[in-house]
């Protein structure tokens, strides 16, 4: 491999891991600092076992901790090692920055010390639902996972054709409903929706919607390397035509594939690293049926 190609690897792989560690944080910030401290929870993972903390007091780091290592485990084979190793990475910065954030809003009397004051939810919803939010996003638009419903949700996607954004939909919205019949207070199922809903359009405008796919034209003499490249490492397939240059004349190959929005650094890296001079279109789009994408409903 050329050296030049490996620097440039090793730097992406280390800033993905800081830009991980960054997302992590903001995230867990926004649990200690606002959503724990007033008994408000969301969907998720970690939204579950917010619930699990409420009603036990079973430490929410811990909790996510041991699941995600369940979950992990049980998707090396189907999903890849990259995968794996990102989200692990993810599950354990989420795991010390919450002990962190825990210990640091936590009074002498073990009690959370509540930022904005008593009586101030709203806000502290509004507030949690951003960090949350601007976290997760950070973290996806590193190529990585948070872990928790994202693993679920792959895993359900890979062997059903289901979109992943369905799945954590209706995950999340199982998560805040249970609120009711365990705590029997109408309050935590309010304030979980609405901290969705911010959580999720943060996330949206930080990543251009996770629910929009993403479509490359891909302008190279490098056709094969690339689309082999795209096959084995998106489970995405490929459409090669056949294109002329007016001006040169010259016969080239255009490459047509269609994947989801958190692959799309991933090709641009694999382009670059196949053909620095591949002339590239990217473009969002949606409603996207067939294989691996949505199931055609009309």
């Amino acid at each position: 491999m050329d050296y030049n190609i490996r620097s440039v690897r090793i730097w992406e792989f280390v800033k993905d891991f800081l830009t991980i560690n960054l997302g992590m944080a903001i995230y867990a910030l926004g649990w200690a600092a606002f959503l724990l401290p007033y008994h408000i929870t969301t969907g998720g993972m970690v939204g579950m076992f917010a619930i699990l903390y409420y009603v036990t007091g079973f430490p929410i780091q811990y909790a996510v901790l041991i699941a995600n290592i369940l979950l992990l485990a049980i998707s090396v084979k189907p999903l890849g090692w990259q995968f794996v190793i990102k989200s692990a990475y993810a599950v354990l910065a989420l795991t010390l920055f919450l002990s962190v954030g825990q210990k640091v809003m936590t009074d002498d009397n073990g009690q959370f010390i509540q930022l904005m004051g008593e009586g101030q939810d709203s806000m502290a919803c509004v507030l949690g639902a951003i960090l949350n939010g601007v976290g997760v996003g950070t973290v996806l638009l590193s190529g990585g996972s948070t872990g928790g419903w994202d693993i679920v949700a792959t895993l359900v996607n890979k062997y059903r054709n289901i979109s992943l954004g369905r799945v954590m939909l209706y995950l999340d919205l199982l998560v805040i409903a249970s609120c009711l019949p365990i705590f029997h207070d109408w309050r935590m199922v309010v304030f979980g929706y609405v901290t969705l809903a911010i959580y999720t359009y943060v996330v949206d405008l930080l990543i251009n919607s996770t629910r929009q796919d993403t479509q490359f034209i891909i302008f190279t003499h490098h056709y094969r390397e690339i689309s082999e490249r795209i096959i084995h490492e998106t489970a995405h397939s490929v459409t090669i035509l056949n294109g002329e240059g007016y001006y040169s004349h010259q016969d080239i190959k255009v490459l047509i594939t269609i994947v989801h929005k958190r692959e799309h650094l991933k090709i641009l890296r694999l382009v670059r690293e196949m053909d620095p001079m591949a002339f590239v279109s990217q473009s969002r789009v949606e409603g996207v049926y067939g294989n691996g994408f949505n199931a055609i409903k009309a």
